[in-house]
């Protein structure tokens, strides 16, 4: 059985389990807590009251953190003719058609998001098996299919963030680095946490934001009030 290391459990020791802190407490604890040798990154955990096995109750969607994530994005487009040099403009670290499909099938996969022009589907579909699996596919529902690749790659670049609620009603997304400082972190969760309530579900009923915890890439969790939502978000 695996245990956690000394540092771990020597952070886990500062937080009190039974405790829900405030979104500030949580985020100084979240700090003082980290002890990697890199910059960690803050992640954010929410439980919903939504039951994901109903389609109507599926909680899925894009927010841009107005502080970004802290950390360089590549994104890979697939286009064809003008499209090509729009998002290569935009600040795409990638573009083209079947000879990017070519270098993928050949094992080349040096990007961490991509974007697809409508008519480029057909043809990324022949590699749906390599990128769906790592989740790399281009997707109409995310906003990663579509001709406007100019403004889908600036707003990756600038730190959109794709989340999904999994089976057990829990969304998990990156809020940034630990460096940023309490104020930005809570601006990109409350940035967050505002698009996850405009997306509740007309079917979901009683108590929506049931649970929040953060914590820190080697971190442990720390529990945030449910009820500091209204605090954020005032």
């Amino acid at each position: 059985m695996a245990t956690h290391g000394k540092r771990f459990r020597a952070s886990r020791e500062k937080i009190d389990p039974a405790r829900r802190y405030t979104f500030q407490e949580a985020l100084e604890m979240a700090a003082e807590c980290a002890f990697a040798k890199f910059d960690e990154t803050l992640d954010i955990a929410v439980r919903l009251g939504v039951d994901p096995r109903h389609a109507d109750q599926m909680v899925r969607g894009t927010v841009v953190l107005p502080n970004g994530l802290g950390k360089t994005v590549r994104v890979l487009v697939f286009a064809k003719g003008e499209k090509v040099k729009e998002a290569l403009d935009a600040g795409a670290d990638e573009a083209g058609g079947d000879e990017i499909i070519d270098r993928i099938k050949d094992g080349w996969l040096e990007f961490d998001k991509t974007v697809a022009t409508p008519d480029m589907m057909g043809s990324v579909g022949r590699i749906g098996k390599v990128l769906g699996p790592r989740g790399l596919m281009p997707n109409a529902k995310l906003g990663t299919v579509t001709f406007d690749v100019a403004r889908v790659v600036k707003e990756i670049k600038a730190g959109k963030v794709d989340f999904r609620v999994e089976k057990t009603g829990i969304v998990h997304a990156p809020m940034g680095k630990i460096s940023f400082g309490a104020d930005k972190l809570i601006q990109n969760i409350t940035a967050f946490i505002d698009t996850l309530i405009r997306l509740k579900p007309t079917a979901a009923k009683g108590t929506y934001v049931r649970g929040i915890a953060i914590s820190t890439t080697m971190g442990p969790g720390i529990q945030v009030d449910p009820l500091a939502v209204k605090t954020i978000l005032s």
